[in-house]
């Protein structure tokens, strides 16, 4: 399979699992995985072919790991970025003392005044290194990375989860604990 095919479907993938899985009328349980079958099924009824063995290329090569497998490879789920009400059944845990969030320059204002919020997402992602923090801020104009003081969020008693895929997840960043 091409890297063209392969961002073909992880982007279909993306909003099917993220978002609108009504789009191909997929259910999604609680913790929000999905039948592969189903799923291969209804999408080969919107005429988006894979085999099991290219789904398990897409999740495995994706440089993001938006997608994980259960154990036996039988249900799927996107790691964590839903818009739709799922449970991804995360512990809490202590963040590390500082994290980042990538933002467009745009978007700095409002940040500065409101905080960081999750808007239509189920949680606010940050990152735990400044150069995945800036290639996010890229997809949404000049890229500006804040700094996040979560060891302090943490201590004030703010929930701090860690996705599949390594993103940090929480509910809301107060200005006072960001900085440029």
């Amino acid at each position: 399979m091409n890297e063209t095919e392969k961002k073909k479907i992880s982007k279909f993938l993306s909003l099917i699992l993220r978002h609108q899985p009504e789009t191909i009328n997929l259910h999604l349980d609680e913790n929000g995985w999905a039948d592969v079958v189903e799923l291969m099924g209804k999408c080969a009824k919107k005429r988006i072919y894979f085999t099991l063995e290219e789904l398990d290329e897409v999740v495995e090569t994706n440089n993001k790991k938006r997608f994980a497998f259960n154990g036996e490879k039988t249900m799927i789920r996107a790691s964590q970025g839903h818009s739709i009400d799922v449970d991804l059944s995360l512990a809490a845990l202590q963040p590390p003392e500082f994290l980042y969030h990538g933002t467009a320059e745009a978007n700095i204002p409002s940040i500065l005044e409101k905080g960081i919020e999750k808007r239509s997402r189920q949680h606010v992602h940050l990152s735990s290194d400044k150069e995945t923090a800036t290639k996010v801020g890229m997809r949404h104009g000049k890229p500006v990375n804040l700094t996040v003081r979560t060891g302090a969020m943490f201590e004030e008693g703010m929930k701090f989860y860690l996705s599949e895929n390594g993103v940090w997840l929480t509910d809301f960043v107060e200005v006072k604990y960001i900085s440029k």
